[in-house]
């Protein structure tokens, strides 16, 4: 799998597929099992986000698309612009109109609220179409009841060859994944504490190797002394709420599954060190650096889950964080 976290950073500021509880969702007495959203209603989702997203983006204002994100997602594109309109007041000197073109909407059948769809795009973010290169953005929405506007969720970005089938019903739709799905290598609903507790200490070892896995944590181990200074790292689940994990069941019997954490990295300076404070951080930073910075991050991540009976770990296929809080002391 090619790593294609550079257009991740475009966005900055996530897909989505929203488990459902093993028994009916009750919401104003709402049981019946019914497509989420209709093709029109996705359409339109998806263009009134490109159009709030490339707003906000020319202004470097975050008002101007809060209405249209939502969870992990929402929260690293609201603190990028708040970050960079700090910087840039102006707003933002070398916009490009983001935009996302041959759209396929994969839709599932659910009862009650929440409500949600994805949208697989082609953004204009990358230039290889057909090439090596050549990415989509999978997009996730949501929409938590009759009154809410549809609000992206999740953003992974992948080779289209790395997109897998998705299972369908006779009609088209697709089928989300219980949280408890015993079938699978790792319930979705254990995906963040696990995460959390393998980037921590490496246990469990449930995910496949790869940059988002030992990867990130060899990276963590070379940055935690460097020179006149320290950095410890401490992870947490994030799986309730707008945070919490949605998958799809793929054709082959497993599952596809966007879940959150919750990251914080404390660089502590030796005696007579000053810790370096780019702007971006400087921007949402509260207290007075004078001998540690904390950096509090989000991260939403897209992991393919296999059958458990096959022996095969779950693979972390794309991952986008992004920096929401900073703290001096």
């Amino acid at each position: 799998m090619r790593r294609l976290g550079r257009a991740a950073a475009g966005l900055a500021a996530t897909v989505v597929v929203s488990l459902t509880a093993s028994a009916c969702v009750t919401v104003h007495g709402e049981r019946e099992v019914v497509p989420s959203v209709t093709e029109e209603e996705a359409a339109a989702a998806l263009a009134g986000f490109t159009a709030a997203y490339n707003e906000a983006d020319k202004a470097y204002d975050p008002a101007l698309d809060a209405a249209h994100v939502t969870g992990a997602l929402g929260a690293i594109n609201q603190a990028g612009l708040k970050a960079r309109q700090v910087n840039f007041p102006d707003g933002n000197p070398r916009h490009v109109p983001l935009e996302l073109a041959d759209a396929r909407f994969v839709i599932p059948r659910k009862a009650g609220w929440p409500r949600w769809f994805l949208a697989d795009t082609d953004s204009n973010r990358d230039t290889d179409d057909g090439g090596e290169r050549d990415s989509r953005w999978l997009l996730a929405f949501v929409r938590a009841g009759v009154d809410d506007t549809w609000k992206a969720a999740y953003l992974a970005i992948l080779a289209p060859e790395d997109i897998p089938a998705f299972k369908r019903d006779a009609d088209g739709y697709a089928e989300p994944v219980a949280p408890d799905d015993a079938a699978l290598a790792v319930a979705p609903a254990d995906l963040s504490s696990d995460y959390a507790s393998y980037l921590q200490d490496g246990k469990p070892e449930a995910f496949k190797a790869g940059p988002h896995t030992t990867g990130w944590r060899e990276t963590r181990a070379r940055s935690a002394s460097l020179p006149g200074m320290s950095t410890q790292y401490l992870d947490q689940p994030l799986d309730s709420g707008a945070y919490a994990p949605l998958g799809l069941v793929t054709q082959d019997g497993g599952a596809l599954v966007f879940f959150s954490v919750r990251n914080f990295e404390r660089q502590t300076a030796a005696k007579g060190v000053e810790l370096k404070v780019i702007p971006d951080v400087q921007a949402l930073l509260t207290g007075e650096v004078t001998s540690t910075l904390t950096k509090e991050r989000v991260s939403g991540q897209l992991v393919s889950i296999p059958i458990g009976s096959g022996g095969g770990q779950p693979d972390i296929l794309s991952r986008l964080t992004g920096l929401t809080a900073a703290k001096g002391s």
